[in-house]
């Protein structure tokens, strides 16, 4: 890109980053976020996402508002009708936003997002693509990351935004939780006296079948540090995971806490008050690395690209032929790459990682030893 371009980008002051994917892409997009907020000065960032992208990026400092919007072409279901797709166009139009930077996974096409855009008025585009997309981007990053991913999705939306010139100072994931939500976990888990001892966050769900822990393995794991070591264990999970929540908590007794129900940033406050993440990946273990909670991910290999970003971890898996699938449901049915993690490796795992990151000033403050 020209000097020139990238002065034109540098110019823009009204920007819109569109990241269509859940809560936990959007998290790893924060640091491409803050580059795009700290490379012009004066200038305001609108996020159009999901609708679990949204409940993230109003807790982002860097975004000043959101769009919610339901795309059809999006993996997450859309109930909605070509109604509602103009008015977002015409949302987008009444904003009179000067750039757009779309933000896609290597396996997506940008192109709906740049039509878009480009019925809204939107004079600067710019995203990654691997078809020509003659006038919907005025800047055409070919994509290159045809196969499998060559980094991080974290690396791979700075880089984007580093064709612009944006770049930023600090590259950890960004999420804020309030005084008054920070105050509340703090007064819950005294209620449920996680005051004293070694204790845990344990998130047990995940939105695809592929990338859960069997439920009886995370028993096993949390029994273990339960009986030898003390630990206890809140137990969390999200929309329709409440029986697997129960099944796991009762199934380690006495040591387990269910956490009720509540919002995103009611969960952020509770992670980042944890000592430690025990989760399979999934939107919490990036939570845990915005706020600078250590985490266990149990990694099955269906992707290589979300491991935890910046923060101490553990991240296990079991190699198997098949890696790399990036299927929501397990195309050999046996879920070897995650199933077949031992529960000692992950005591072992939880042990190690809170023996190197003892909590100071967080609630449960021990020796893990």
């Amino acid at each position: 890109m020209t000097p020139e371009r990238v002065a034109r980008w540098r110019d823009a002051r009204r920007i819109l980053a569109i990241c269509l994917d859940g809560m936990g892409d959007l998290l790893m997009t924060t640091p491409a976020f803050r580059a795009l907020k700290q490379s012009a000065p004066g200038r305001t960032l609108t996020v159009l996402t999901s609708k679990s992208g949204a409940e993230a990026a109003r807790l982002v400092p860097e975004v000043d508002a959101v769009i919610e919007y339901a795309a059809p072409w999006m993996k997450a279901p859309s109930d909605g009708c070509p109604g509602e797709d103009l008015a977002c166009i015409e949302q987008l139009r009444e904003e009179r936003f000067e750039a757009a930077v779309i933000f896609t996974l290597h396996s997506q096409s940008p192109l709906p997002a740049a039509l878009a855009c480009y019925l809204a008025g939107i004079p600067l585009r710019i995203a990654r693509c691997r078809e020509n997309p003659y006038h919907l981007l005025t800047d055409w990053i070919r994509e290159d990351e045809v196969g499998e991913p060559q980094r991080h999705d974290v690396r791979r939306q700075l880089d984007l935004c580093a064709r612009i010139g944006a770049t930023a100072n600090d590259e950890h994931l960004s999420l804020s939780v309030s005084e008054d939500a920070r105050a509340s976990a703090i007064q819950q888990l005294q209620t449920w006296g996680l005051v004293s001892g070694p204790w845990c966050v344990l998130h047990p769900g995940a939105s695809a079948a592929s990338r859960r822990y069997p439920p009886e393995s995370f028993v096993a794991a949390a029994t273990d540090l339960a009986f030898n070591h003390g630990w206890r264990f809140l137990v969390t999970g999200g929309p329709g995971e409440q029986e697997l929540c129960e099944e796991v908590a009762g199934g380690i007794g006495p040591a387990a806490i269910i956490a009720p129900a509540g919002s995103l940033e009611s969960l952020a406050a509770l992670i980042e008050t944890a000592p430690l993440l025990i989760s399979n990946n999934t939107g919490p273990v990036h939570i845990a690395a915005a706020v600078g909670t250590p985490v266990v991910d149990l990694y099955a290999l269906t992707n290589p690209q979300h491991t935890p970003w910046q923060v101490p971890q553990r991240t296990l898996s079991h190699d198997v032929p098949c890696k790399y699938c990036y299927r929501s449901v397990c195309p050999e049915v046996h879920n070897a790459c995650i199933r077949l993690i031992s529960p000692r490796d992950v005591v072992a795992a939880a042990l190690a990682l809170t023996t190197e990151c003892p909590p100071p000033g967080r609630i449960g403050e021990a020796s893990y030893a």
